[in-house]
């Protein structure tokens, strides 16, 4: 496979009964598109931080990721939902390689706000593992951990948890992808009206994430789209629970919101 790869963002939440994110990854594979998976999981790190007695915390969409939080994080990150996702690939005929971030030290962070605990900030990407699989025939599908970059702080080399969102903006800017996009469980960004927003180039987008329109998770998406543009034409941000969504996006039709450098 050659080419600029797509970089794909997959939340836990859209996955269900009607979603073919999936079929619809496998399909690209087989059209010989080079495909770059990041997957989310914040619904069921939340479930498992609860039967674990602590309550989830976020500020500004963003989680908040103590010690004990850190264990789950890593272990249902990169263990129950990456390793069911490469299965589930498989069983639709796909070629999928599980990794997270810090395989091969493609993520590197360091914490830059401290009220969020062990979450990073994307420093740099080695993105020479993502494209080898790539190239080779194969999904990487990546869990969003990174290794903290050695500050001489207590936790330098050990892992951080990266918001699912901001870890894929860094990696479709740092491959140059060919496009981004972030299959969600809703229609788009919404503006104050409730209404989808169709179209945002750069310069309106900036201006959006500084309003108080947006809100929660889509605030680290938005930020994402703006991160990538730096590198990649466009970014998209669609209902992933609508049969076919992605094969649709990549295919051109009109979906949720679309991000550009210009309109």
């Amino acid at each position: 496979m050659s080419g600029p790869p797509i970089v794909v963002k997959i939340g836990g939440s859209t996955l269900g009964s009607h979603d073919t994110s999936l079929q619809d990854l496998v399909t690209l594979q087989e059209q010989g598109r080079n495909v770059i998976v990041v997957h989310g999981g914040g619904s069921i790190i939340s479930e498992w931080m609860q039967k674990q007695g602590i309550p989830p915390r976020f500020v500004n969409g963003l989680r908040v990721t103590d010690a004990p939080s850190l264990d789950i994080v890593v272990a249902v990150l990169t263990g129950l939902i990456n390793k069911d996702l490469v299965c589930l690939l498989h069983e639709l005929g796909g070629r999928a390689v599980g990794i997270s971030g810090i395989d091969g030290g493609i993520l590197q962070a360091h914490i830059a706000n401290p009220e969020l605990g062990f979450v990073g900030e994307v420093v740099e990407v080695n993105s020479g593992p993502l494209k080898a699989l790539a190239e080779s025939g194969y999904i990487p599908l990546m869990a969003p951990l990174a290794v903290h970059r050695q500050d001489g702080s207590d936790h330098a080399g050990k892992p951080l948890n990266i918001n699912g969102d901001t870890a894929a903006g860094a990696v479709a800017r740092a491959v140059k992808a060919e496009r981004l996009v972030f299959l969600t469980d809703v229609t788009g960004i919404m503006d104050g009206n409730g209404r989808v927003i169709p179209h945002l180039d750069r310069r309106r987008a900036n201006i959006l994430r500084q309003s108080n329109v947006i809100s929660g998770g889509m605030i680290p998406k938005l930020e994402a789209c703006i991160t990538a543009l730096e590198s990649v034409p466009q970014a998209d941000i669609i209902d992933g629970t609508q049969p076919n969504a992605l094969l649709d996006c990549i295919n051109g039709a009109a979906q949720g919101t679309r991000v550009v450098g210009n309109l």
